[in-house]
């Protein structure tokens, strides 16, 4: 491993930064307002998903919390998780979810493996903050019992990322909050938070999926469901047997 010309003066801002009492929003807004790429933007080919306009708060911890800026090598920071796509239907098959492993779970090298970007004491000085400020872990999404009908299918209509469930006053809700978390560059475009009631989509939900499922209405509906399916690996073979898009390509 050696330092990136370009971003190891960030990881080192990051780092002083934050020792010398900023937060984690703070330093955030600073990277974003000085044009500065955020991991996603700087790195497209492997943040394809990401939407990289901004800075985010996860982003700057995870900085703070990676021990190989201080030039040691460390392994099992993550692990590869199988989750079943559908828990009713176990023939739906799995899907891969990368999960972050408790802390004192990590293993280090013995010594330094690496050119180091900051020295031992300004890491343990971010890591002092944090036990101070009660950061101490790693922040997973917490598991709930709540049952939100509608968990991962709704996306905000103003940034599309994927809308939490949230529980009030004894009702299911789904809430946007991408400018707590990300320093946008045009943060007016975005309310602070961005609320619906699951019942104000339930009912209305309901009612077309059970006009389209309408006897006279039925075959064009089933046309459409299997027009919008993925092909069976075999029919994306080409005659050779070699692998084929959709295109035939």
């Amino acid at each position: 491993m050696e330092p990136d010309p370009i971003t190891a003066p960030i990881a080192v801002r990051i780092f002083e930064e934050y020792v010398s009492g900023k937060g984690l929003f703070a330093i955030a807004e600073g990277l974003t307002r000085d044009a500065i790429p955020s991991p996603s933007a700087y790195d497209r080919a492997r943040n394809s998903h990401r939407s990289g306009e901004g800075w985010s708060k996860s982003a700057v911890r995870a900085i703070l919390t990676n021990p190989r800026y201080t030039g040691l090598a460390v392994w099992g920071r993550q692990r590869r998780d199988e989750v079943l796509v559908d828990v009713e239907d176990v023939a739906a098959g799995h899907r891969t979810r990368m999960r972050w492993n408790d802390e004192e779970d990590w293993v280090r090298s013995p010594s330094v493996a690496h050119e180091p970007l900051i020295g031992p004491e300004l890491f343990e000085a971010a890591q002092v903050r944090r036990v101070a400020n009660g950061r101490t872990t790693i922040r997973r999404p917490r598991r709930t019992p709540r049952p939100y009908l509608l968990r991962g299918l709704l996306r905000c209509g103003l940034c599309d990322r994927r809308m939490q469930g949230s529980w009030n006053h004894e009702q299911s809700y789904y809430r946007c909050c991408y400018p707590t978390e990300y320093a946008l560059p045009r943060r007016t475009q975005h309310p602070r938070t961005v609320y619906v009631r699951e019942a104000k989509i339930v009912q209305p939900l309901d009612d077309w999926i059970s006009g389209i499922f309408e006897p006279d209405r039925l075959e064009e509906t089933c046309r459409a469901l299997a027009e919008a399916q993925e092909p069976a690996p075999e029919a994306r073979r080409s005659r050779g047997g070699r692998p084929t898009d959709a295109r035939g390509l």
